[in-house]
This record gives C-alpha cells, sequence and structure tokens, in this order.
C-alpha cells in the first residue's frame, strides 16, 4: 500500500497548491471533488511499480509523473461524464462533478487538472532537465491526438470504427503506456525496453471495462452500465462475446508478462501484474445468460 500512500501524497499536494487562493472557492472544490476520493488509481501505480522495478533513481520525479497521470485521467472522466457524453450521474459512487457542480464547473476543473497535470510534472523535473522534455512528450501523447485519450473519445464520434483494437489502444491502452515508460524513465531505465507494455495493460483493463458495463451491477460498480450498447460504442462483449472478450483479456495479460524486460525488480513487477489481473477479473459477471435477456 505504500505505492498508494505516495500517490495520494502527491495529488494532495499538487491540489493544495492548486486550489490555494486565490482559487474560486467552488472551482477548488469541483478538482478535488474529481481526484477524491480516488478510484483504483491502476495508471500511478503500474508508473511507480516500473520505476522501482528500474531502480528508482528520482523517486520524487516518479511521484511527480505518477500524479499527472492520475491527474489526467481524472480529467478525463469528468469529460467523460460530461451530457454532451455519457450523461452521468455517478461515478465512485458519488455525484459526478457536473451534478455536483454544475457543467461550467466541471469544465473548468476538467481544464484546470490537465494544466495541474503539466505544471506538476514542471516543478518535478526542474533538477532533471535531461528528462523533463521526453517525459513531457510522453504523457502528452498520452492524452492527445493523433492517439491518446482524446482520439481515443474521437472514435467514438466516427461512423464506421472496425478496429476495435485501436479504439482500445487510444482510449485507454495510451494512458497506461505514458505510464510505463514515465515510470522507466524516472526509474532510470531504458524506455525504448518497456514499449508496448502499457499498450496491452490499458486494452486488457479496458475489456474488463467492457464486461462489467455489459453485465455489472451500477451499485457495486458506482458508476452506471450499459453505457455501450445505449451509445452504440464498440465493444468487447459484442464483438467477441463473453468467453472471446475473457479470453482476449488473459492473452494480453500473458503477453504484458511477456513485455517485462529483465530489469533489478523484474519478480516484484510480474507479482504486482498477477495481482492486477486477478483484480480484473475478481468479480464475474453474475450470469451470461443475462447478455441475451
Amino acid at each position: 500500500m505504500e505505492s498508494r500512500r505516495r500517490i495520494d501524497r502527491a495529488l494532495k499536494s499538487c491540489l493544495d497548491q492548486a486550489t490555494a487562493a486565490p482559487c474560486p472557492p467552488r472551482l477548488g472544490d469541483a478538482m478535488r471533488h474529481a481526484v477524491f476520493p480516488g478510484g483504483a488509481r491502476f495508471r500511478p501505480e503500474f508508473c511507480l511499480a516500473v520505476a522501482e522495478a528500474c531502480g528508482g533513481a528520482h523517486p520524487a520525479l516518479a511521484d511527480a509523473a505518477a500524479a499527472a497521470i492520475e491527474l489526467l485521467h481524472c480529467a478525463s472522466l469528468v469529460y467523460d461524464d460530461l451530457p454532451c457524453f455519457d450523461d452521468a450521474a455517478v461515478r465512485r459512487g458519488h455525484p459526478t462533478v457536473h451534478a455536483a457542480f454544475g457543467e461550467e464547473l466541471a469544465i473548468l476543473a476538467g481544464n484546470a487538472l490537465i494544466v495541474l497535470a503539466f505544471d506538476a510534472l514542471a516543478r518535478a523535473g526542474g533538477p532533471h532537465p535531461h528528462l523533463l522534455p521526453g517525459l513531457l512528450r510522453v504523457v502528452a501523447r498520452g492524452v492527445g491526438g493523433p492517439s491518446g485519450i482524446v482520439a481515443g473519445q474521437g472514435w467514438e464520434s466516427e461512423a464506421g470504427l472496425d478496429d476495435l483494437g485501436r479504439y482500445h489502444r487510444a482510449k485507454t491502452g495510451a494512458l497506461f503506456e505514458a505510464a510505463v515508460i514515465a515510470g522507466a524513465m524516472t526509474g532510470g531505465g531504458d524506455p525504448l525496453q518497456w514499449t508496448g507494455l502499457g499498450y496491452r495493460l490499458g486494452e486488457a483493463y479496458q475489456i474488463a471495462d467492457d464486461i462489467r458495463d455489459a453485465y455489472g451491477r451500477p451499485e457495486l460498480l458506482g458508476k452506471p452500465v450499459g453505457q455501450d450498447r445505449a451509445h452504440h460504442r464498440p465493444s468487447a462483449v459484442r464483438e467477441l462475446g463473453l468467453d472471446g472478450a475473457t479470453g482476449h483479456l488473459n492473452e494480453l495479460v500473458d503477453q504484458a508478462a511477456g513485455r517485462i524486460p529483465a530489469c533489478a525488480g523484474r519478480n516484484d513487477l510480474l507479482a504486482h501484474l498477477r495481482r492486477w489481473s486477478e483484480q480484473l477479473l475478481a468479480a464475474p459477471p453474475p450470469l451470461a445468460a443475462s447478455l441475451h435477456s
């Protein structure tokens, strides 16, 4: 649990600075509402796990990178929930930001979190000028075009998307990839040896999310279900069926394990990956027949 404490400390420090006076109080409250209480924090945890596996060379910079990754993820959820996208009233068992504070403050809070993510990296990266430009680019690629979160959201507005993997890599895989590469850079590893691991993690996570959306119960998940069907989105369940989707998820986890290069902490990282994959599959759908009801 030490990594979770590191992540939450870094996030709190970022938000304390960003929401102090003269920040408008309700804007600050909306920003905090978007970040706390947090979700599973999978992306920043992988960032720190990879950094430690590589030797943990620059822990303060790794903490900032992990916080930046999570701030960007939280901003994306604020936008996901807006009426123009999912129109969701609940996230993580609490009212969504726009439900609690209104659409205007939700949009402003999302914007502020994106800026805060890069501010956190810039502040922590000052003592590491040889790493900062590359780190900024890695994180930026995970959220922008042509293949980051923004592109993933954009594909939902395109007609006739016939490549589920491309959609999943942009929507979810890109930020996992950024987390892994940022972890390698801040840990003292060679980022080129770590490419591709995050994309597989992200695709596996998105398939699990597709399964939960098709079969899950909102009171257990803390968010609405049936969104993929309601919004006519690509879905691993619809394309592959439950068995096919679960099989592909397991294949991706196996591939991810094979992408972990030789390093001092390889065994610890493999153990982290096993625990994570068990979490993804820990709450199986109630009955396969419910998909056809």
